[in-house]
Protein backbone atom coordinates (compact mmCIF):
# COMPACT_ATOMS: atom_id res chain seq x y z
CA UNK A 1 0.00 0.00 0.00
CA UNK A 2 2.02 3.27 -0.89
CA UNK A 3 1.60 6.20 0.91
CA UNK A 4 0.80 10.52 0.08
CA UNK A 5 4.99 10.94 0.10
CA UNK A 6 5.10 7.40 -2.50
CA UNK A 7 2.55 8.69 -4.29
CA UNK A 8 3.73 12.18 -4.85
CA UNK A 9 7.29 11.21 -5.58
CA UNK A 10 6.43 8.64 -8.84
CA UNK A 11 3.79 11.52 -10.18
CA UNK A 12 6.15 14.05 -10.41
CA UNK A 13 8.75 12.18 -11.80
CA UNK A 14 6.20 11.35 -14.33
CA UNK A 15 5.03 14.92 -14.58
CA UNK A 16 8.98 15.92 -15.09
CA UNK A 17 8.31 14.14 -18.52
CA UNK A 18 5.68 15.53 -19.59
CA UNK A 19 5.96 19.18 -18.34
CA UNK A 20 9.50 21.16 -19.57
CA UNK A 21 8.25 24.01 -17.07
CA UNK A 22 8.76 21.87 -14.36
CA UNK A 23 11.54 21.73 -11.93
CA UNK A 24 11.40 19.81 -8.55
CA UNK A 25 13.40 21.51 -5.19
CA UNK A 26 14.59 19.15 -2.12
CA UNK A 27 16.67 19.54 0.62
CA UNK A 28 17.40 15.77 1.10
CA UNK A 29 14.11 14.53 2.05
CA UNK A 30 13.17 12.19 -0.40
CA UNK A 31 15.70 12.91 -2.62
CA UNK A 32 16.53 8.80 -3.18
CA UNK A 33 12.98 8.73 -4.88
CA UNK A 34 14.08 11.14 -7.42
CA UNK A 35 17.49 9.44 -8.35
CA UNK A 36 16.29 8.22 -11.76
CA UNK A 37 14.59 11.74 -12.29
CA UNK A 38 17.67 14.02 -11.66
CA UNK A 39 19.79 11.77 -13.99
CA UNK A 40 17.48 12.10 -16.76
CA UNK A 41 16.44 16.01 -15.66
CA UNK A 42 19.58 17.08 -14.30
CA UNK A 43 18.98 21.14 -14.36
CA UNK A 44 15.12 20.90 -12.93
CA UNK A 45 15.75 18.33 -10.23
CA UNK A 46 17.94 20.21 -7.65
CA UNK A 47 19.25 19.00 -4.12
CA UNK A 48 20.28 22.00 -2.28
CA UNK A 49 21.09 19.47 0.73
CA UNK A 50 19.99 20.60 4.26
CA UNK A 51 19.43 24.16 3.60
CA UNK A 52 15.96 25.24 3.85
CA UNK A 53 16.02 28.63 3.41
CA UNK A 54 17.84 28.06 0.11
CA UNK A 55 15.58 25.72 -1.03
CA UNK A 56 12.56 28.41 -0.98
CA UNK A 57 14.70 30.91 -2.56
CA UNK A 58 15.85 28.27 -5.21
CA UNK A 59 11.96 27.73 -5.77
CA UNK A 60 11.22 31.89 -5.71
CA UNK A 61 14.13 32.17 -8.37
CA UNK A 62 12.82 29.15 -10.72
CA UNK A 63 9.35 30.90 -10.77
CA UNK A 64 11.19 34.64 -12.03
CA UNK A 65 12.41 32.70 -14.58
CA UNK A 66 9.55 31.29 -15.72
CA UNK A 67 9.17 27.91 -14.00
CA UNK A 68 6.41 25.84 -12.17
CA UNK A 69 8.53 24.95 -8.72
CA UNK A 70 7.68 22.42 -6.59
CA UNK A 71 9.42 22.51 -3.25
CA UNK A 72 9.72 19.64 -1.10
CA UNK A 73 10.59 18.89 2.67
CA UNK A 74 9.32 17.92 6.11
CA UNK A 75 6.59 20.43 7.16
CA UNK A 76 8.57 21.75 9.51
CA UNK A 77 11.07 22.48 7.50
CA UNK A 78 9.08 23.57 4.44
CA UNK A 79 6.82 26.55 5.82
CA UNK A 80 8.22 27.31 9.39
CA UNK A 81 11.95 27.40 9.56
CA UNK A 82 12.84 29.18 5.72
CA UNK A 83 9.14 31.15 6.76
CA UNK A 84 10.78 34.57 5.73
CA UNK A 85 11.84 33.47 2.25
CA UNK A 86 8.35 32.43 1.83
CA UNK A 87 7.12 35.53 2.60
CA UNK A 88 9.56 37.44 0.69
CA UNK A 89 10.59 35.27 -2.42
CA UNK A 90 7.17 33.90 -3.06
CA UNK A 91 4.66 36.08 -1.80
CA UNK A 92 6.49 39.66 -1.88
CA UNK A 93 7.87 38.98 -5.18
CA UNK A 94 4.24 38.19 -7.01
CA UNK A 95 5.47 34.55 -8.28
CA UNK A 96 4.13 31.01 -7.55
CA UNK A 97 5.63 27.94 -6.55
CA UNK A 98 3.95 24.67 -4.75
CA UNK A 99 4.92 23.64 -2.20
CA UNK A 100 4.57 20.10 -0.53
CA UNK A 101 5.22 18.95 2.73
CA UNK A 102 5.64 15.72 4.19
CA UNK A 103 4.64 14.24 7.70
CA UNK A 104 2.24 16.64 9.10
CA UNK A 105 1.56 17.22 12.76
CA UNK A 106 2.90 14.56 13.80
CA UNK A 107 3.36 11.83 11.44
CA UNK A 108 7.36 10.69 13.41
CA UNK A 109 6.98 11.36 16.72
CA UNK A 110 10.00 9.88 17.58
CA UNK A 111 12.24 12.72 15.57
CA UNK A 112 10.54 14.97 18.40
CA UNK A 113 9.03 18.58 18.36
CA UNK A 114 11.96 19.02 15.30
CA UNK A 115 9.71 17.53 13.32
CA UNK A 116 6.19 18.64 14.31
CA UNK A 117 4.47 21.52 12.71
CA UNK A 118 1.12 21.37 13.66
CA UNK A 119 1.49 25.13 12.97
CA UNK A 120 1.97 25.24 9.27
CA UNK A 121 -1.61 25.96 8.06
CA UNK A 122 -2.46 28.53 10.55
CA UNK A 123 1.04 30.34 9.86
CA UNK A 124 0.15 30.55 5.88
CA UNK A 125 -2.78 32.11 6.87
CA UNK A 126 -1.24 35.39 7.64
CA UNK A 127 -0.04 35.45 3.91
CA UNK A 128 -2.47 36.53 1.05
CA UNK A 129 -3.64 34.01 -1.98
CA UNK A 130 -2.62 30.77 -0.48
CA UNK A 131 -4.29 27.48 -1.80
CA UNK A 132 -4.39 24.84 0.53
CA UNK A 133 -4.99 21.34 -0.13
CA UNK A 134 -4.81 18.81 2.99
CA UNK A 135 -5.35 15.40 1.20
CA UNK A 136 -6.98 12.10 3.24
CA UNK A 137 -5.93 9.49 0.70
CA UNK A 138 -2.85 8.94 -1.80
CA UNK A 139 -6.09 8.96 -4.94
CA UNK A 140 -6.42 12.62 -3.75
CA UNK A 141 -3.17 13.55 -3.15
CA UNK A 142 -2.25 13.02 -6.90
CA UNK A 143 -5.67 14.69 -7.63
CA UNK A 144 -4.70 17.58 -5.81
CA UNK A 145 -1.17 17.67 -6.89
CA UNK A 146 -1.98 17.57 -10.69
CA UNK A 147 -4.40 20.56 -9.54
CA UNK A 148 -1.50 22.70 -7.86
CA UNK A 149 0.77 21.71 -10.79
CA UNK A 150 -1.80 23.42 -13.02
CA UNK A 151 -3.18 26.24 -11.44
CA UNK A 152 -1.36 28.60 -13.01
CA UNK A 153 1.54 30.99 -11.32
CA UNK A 154 -0.49 29.91 -7.95
CA UNK A 155 1.13 29.54 -4.55
CA UNK A 156 -0.03 26.13 -3.56
CA UNK A 157 0.86 24.27 -0.08
CA UNK A 158 -0.19 20.35 -0.14
CA UNK A 159 0.36 19.05 2.90
CA UNK A 160 0.58 15.36 2.82
CA UNK A 161 0.79 12.95 5.92
CA UNK A 162 1.07 9.06 6.88
CA UNK A 163 -2.59 9.68 8.62
CA UNK A 164 -5.01 8.77 6.53
CA UNK A 165 -8.33 7.36 5.80
CA UNK A 166 -9.20 3.54 4.40
CA UNK A 167 -11.09 5.11 1.67
CA UNK A 168 -10.39 7.82 -1.18
CA UNK A 169 -13.70 10.22 -1.51
CA UNK A 170 -13.89 11.99 -5.13
CA UNK A 171 -12.99 15.02 -4.17
CA UNK A 172 -13.23 18.55 -6.25
CA UNK A 173 -10.20 21.03 -5.44
CA UNK A 174 -11.74 24.01 -3.76
CA UNK A 175 -15.02 22.35 -2.37
CA UNK A 176 -16.38 20.54 0.60
CA UNK A 177 -17.59 17.18 -0.16
CA UNK A 178 -20.71 15.28 1.64
CA UNK A 179 -20.70 12.38 2.74
CA UNK A 180 -23.79 12.33 5.01
CA UNK A 181 -26.76 14.30 5.46
CA UNK A 182 -28.57 14.96 9.17
CA UNK A 183 -30.28 17.81 10.78
CA UNK A 184 -28.81 18.44 14.16
CA UNK A 185 -25.58 20.18 12.87
CA UNK A 186 -22.63 20.03 10.75
CA UNK A 187 -19.24 18.69 11.02
CA UNK A 188 -16.65 19.33 8.89
CA UNK A 189 -13.63 16.78 8.67
CA UNK A 190 -10.47 17.81 7.10
CA UNK A 191 -8.25 15.76 5.33
CA UNK A 192 -7.12 12.32 7.31
CA UNK A 193 -9.43 13.24 9.96
CA UNK A 194 -12.46 11.99 7.92
CA UNK A 195 -12.53 8.37 9.05
CA UNK A 196 -12.42 9.27 12.97
CA UNK A 197 -15.29 11.71 12.61
CA UNK A 198 -17.46 9.34 10.42
CA UNK A 199 -17.28 6.64 13.39
CA UNK A 200 -18.01 9.40 16.15
CA UNK A 201 -20.76 10.03 14.48
CA UNK A 202 -22.31 6.83 13.66
CA UNK A 203 -25.20 7.39 15.51
CA UNK A 204 -25.36 11.35 15.32
CA UNK A 205 -28.41 12.67 13.37
CA UNK A 206 -25.37 14.89 11.96
CA UNK A 207 -24.12 16.33 8.50
CA UNK A 208 -20.22 15.36 7.89
CA UNK A 209 -18.38 17.53 5.21
CA UNK A 210 -14.99 16.52 3.92
CA UNK A 211 -12.93 19.00 3.02
CA UNK A 212 -9.54 18.12 1.22
CA UNK A 213 -8.79 21.54 -0.08
CA UNK A 214 -9.53 23.73 3.29
CA UNK A 215 -8.06 27.40 1.24
CA UNK A 216 -10.18 28.98 -0.16
CA UNK A 217 -12.73 28.10 2.28
CA UNK A 218 -15.29 27.00 0.49
CA UNK A 219 -18.14 29.47 2.35
CA UNK A 220 -21.24 28.13 -0.30
CA UNK A 221 -20.82 24.57 0.72
CA UNK A 222 -20.84 25.55 4.35
CA UNK A 223 -23.73 27.73 4.22
CA UNK A 224 -25.50 25.29 2.02
CA UNK A 225 -24.78 22.74 4.86
CA UNK A 226 -26.22 24.84 7.87
CA UNK A 227 -29.53 26.31 6.75
CA UNK A 228 -31.33 23.99 8.61
CA UNK A 229 -29.17 24.18 11.98
CA UNK A 230 -25.71 26.63 12.22
CA UNK A 231 -23.75 24.52 14.96
CA UNK A 232 -20.65 23.72 13.18
CA UNK A 233 -17.91 20.98 14.36
CA UNK A 234 -14.18 21.85 12.96
CA UNK A 235 -11.92 18.66 12.72
CA UNK A 236 -9.01 19.66 11.76
CA UNK A 237 -5.51 17.84 11.85
CA UNK A 238 -3.18 20.75 12.69
CA UNK A 239 -3.40 23.27 15.44
CA UNK A 240 -6.82 23.75 17.06
CA UNK A 241 -8.80 26.62 15.67
CA UNK A 242 -7.03 27.17 12.59
CA UNK A 243 -10.11 27.50 10.54
CA UNK A 244 -12.77 28.67 12.98
CA UNK A 245 -12.27 32.56 11.59
CA UNK A 246 -13.21 31.77 8.32
CA UNK A 247 -16.73 29.60 9.31
CA UNK A 248 -17.54 32.60 11.44
CA UNK A 249 -16.97 35.09 8.67
CA UNK A 250 -18.97 32.25 6.15
CA UNK A 251 -22.09 32.57 8.75
CA UNK A 252 -21.40 36.05 9.49
CA UNK A 253 -25.53 36.80 8.85
CA UNK A 254 -26.91 33.92 10.79
CA UNK A 255 -26.92 32.83 14.90
CA UNK A 256 -24.66 30.15 14.54
CA UNK A 257 -22.13 28.26 16.97
CA UNK A 258 -18.48 26.64 16.31
CA UNK A 259 -16.44 24.60 18.25
CA UNK A 260 -12.76 24.38 16.78
CA UNK A 261 -11.06 20.67 17.15
CA UNK A 262 -7.54 20.23 16.49
CA UNK A 263 -4.25 20.33 18.00
CA UNK A 264 -3.64 21.92 20.95
CA UNK A 265 -1.27 24.66 21.64
CA UNK A 266 0.42 22.85 24.74
CA UNK A 267 3.21 20.53 23.94
CA UNK A 268 2.96 16.94 24.30
CA UNK A 269 6.71 16.08 25.62
CA UNK A 270 5.73 12.10 25.19
CA UNK A 271 6.56 10.74 21.50
CA UNK A 272 4.60 7.68 20.74
CA UNK A 273 2.81 6.85 17.72
CA UNK A 274 0.41 8.76 15.68
CA UNK A 275 -3.09 6.82 17.09
CA UNK A 276 -1.03 7.75 20.73
CA UNK A 277 -1.00 11.66 19.77
CA UNK A 278 -4.64 11.46 18.48
CA UNK A 279 -5.87 9.92 21.67
CA UNK A 280 -3.76 13.02 24.07
CA UNK A 281 -5.10 15.45 22.01
CA UNK A 282 -8.62 14.29 21.71
CA UNK A 283 -9.04 13.43 17.94
CA UNK A 284 -9.37 9.66 18.18
CA UNK A 285 -13.21 8.38 17.81
CA UNK A 286 -13.88 8.06 20.97
CA UNK A 287 -12.96 11.57 22.34
CA UNK A 288 -14.76 13.20 19.53
CA UNK A 289 -17.84 11.27 19.91
CA UNK A 290 -17.85 12.63 23.51
CA UNK A 291 -16.72 16.32 22.26
CA UNK A 292 -19.18 16.20 19.55
CA UNK A 293 -21.85 14.83 21.48
CA UNK A 294 -21.59 17.55 24.47
CA UNK A 295 -21.91 20.42 21.88
CA UNK A 296 -24.23 19.63 19.81
CA UNK A 297 -26.92 18.25 22.35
Amino acid sequence: MDTMRDRFVDLTARLLEDDPRLAVVLADVSAAGFTGAARRHPDRVINVGIREQLLIGAAGGLALAGMRPIAHTFASFLVERPFEQVKLDLVHQSVGAVLVSAAGSYDWPAGGRTHMAPGDVALLDTLPGWTVHVPGHPDEAELLLRHAVADGDRNVYVRLSGHRNEHAVPVEPGRFTTVRRGAKGVVLAVGPMLDAVLAATATLDVTVLYAATVRPFDVAGLRAATEQHADVVLVEPYLAGTSANEAHDALTDRPHRVLALGVPRREHRQYGSIPEHLAAYGLDAASLRERIGTFLW
